[in-house]
């Protein structure tokens, strides 16, 4: 159940209205300055949706920036080909956000001939397109009713009705996703849902909230009773696994042998310097002995190692070990990447490379010599 004893029930009433004008008055007045709210074209809106799904604003608004420049209209980005879309998505990570975000271009392209849905069910009808994003799009492009539910507004939802039970089990979040929808007004819809994230994100912030600047404080029950902080009730984090690793970085004739991950999966799409686990018990260099063989049919010798690299990815970290290898037999032929090429350093900028791969390009120094 959503609700326990003592818990404020959901707004309604007279205090719904003085909810949603104060705060509507305070983002009015306080709204950071974005590019896609100045004019709000659902083409602007869109990306940036997708682009802060796994990204907070101050991180996100270089990459939309840099976006917009690569790919101004619809029509662009449905031309373009995917290598390029993943090139400019470069160091956003979660590429599966690109990859989707380029085939809903070519669906409305195609299918909706460079018109854009103007409902929330038809947006969630393209790739990469969920309840949130769909329910942002319409309602700050179209001024369409639709509810909002990111970590933000649960975050403020979970404070404001002072909900103690686990804001991740289905029954609590399909509970908060109508009080969401009962909240937003039918006037300017989209300014309320972006007031409601830029509540979560400046003052209901998930430590230390600055709820003496909260314009909407007096409707607040978990400040009420004091337990502001205590909310939301979120599941116990599970230990991230770590894995060990090991690149070849493999140079012949002043280029450096790279390989193109599959379209599915962990980094998809993406240029890698050839990389192998190192399973329990086994060397560094006989782990990249095998690997190469195995992964690329080739022959290597190890000649030295060059740095390790930490990463973390979203459910498991990673120590990458390189290790500057000399080929000695066989030709590249990829058995689980769709490409293999020996490719210049100035040209890496050409291909989109995951944030680990790019982090160790200042290791290779400035050696050319031929092998």
């Amino acid at each position: 159940m959503i609700h326990a004893p003592g818990e404020s029930r959901a707004i309604r009433g007279p205090a719904k209205g003085g909810f949603r004008r104060s705060l509507l008055a305070w983002y009015r007045r306080t709204a950071r300055d974005l590019p896609w709210r100045r004019k709000p074209e659902p083409y602007k809106v869109w990306i940036a949706e997708i682009i802060l799904q796994q990204t907070r604003v101050e991180q996100g608004l270089p990459y939309y920036e840099r976006f917009i420049a690569s790919f101004p209209t619809l029509s662009a980005l449905a031309s373009a080909e995917e290598d390029a879309v993943l090139r400019v998505w470069e160091g956003l990570g979660y590429y599966r956000r690109a990859r989707n975000l380029h085939r809903a271009a070519k669906v409305l392209a195609e299918q909706y001939e460079g018109r854009f849905p103007t409902t929330a069910r038809e947006w969630m009808a393209l790739p990469g397109v969920g309840r949130y994003t769909a329910g942002a799009i319409v309602s700050i492009a179209f001024g369409e009713p639709a509810p909002v539910l990111d970590g933000n507004v649960k975050r403020v939802l979970s404070r404001l009705r002072n909900i103690t039970s686990c804001i991740d089990d289905t029954a609590t979040e399909r509970a908060l996703w109508d009080e969401a929808a009962a909240l937003v007004p039918r006037n300017a819809p989209g300014d309320f849902n972006q007031a409601m994230m830029e509540l979560g994100a400046r003052i209901c912030t998930p430590r230390a909230p600055q709820c003496a600047a909260c314009p909407v404080a007096r409707h607040c029950a978990a400040l009420a009773l004091g337990v502001q902080e205590e909310r939301p009730v979120r599941r116990a984090k599970k230990s991230i696994p770590r894995q060990e690793a090991v690149a070849a970085i493999v140079m012949k004739n002043g280029r450096y042998l790279m390989a193109k991950r599959p379209s599915d999966g962990l980094l998809a799409g993406l240029w890698e310097f050839p990389s192998a686990e190192v399973r329990s018990g086994q060397s560094h260099e006989a782990a990249l002995i095998r690997g190469m063989k195995v992964l690329l049919g080739i022959d290597i010798e190890v000649a030295g190692m060059l740095g390790v690299m930490n990463h973390a990815y979203s459910h498991f970290r990673v120590n990458l070990s390189a290790y500057r290898c000399v080929h000695i037999g066989g030709k590249p032929i990829p058995a689980f990447h769709t490409q293999v090429k020996w490719i210049l350093r100035h040209d890496f900028g050409q291909y989109a490379l995951p944030k680990i791969a790019r982090e160790l390009l200042p290791l290779l120094g400035s050696r050319t010599g031929k092998r």
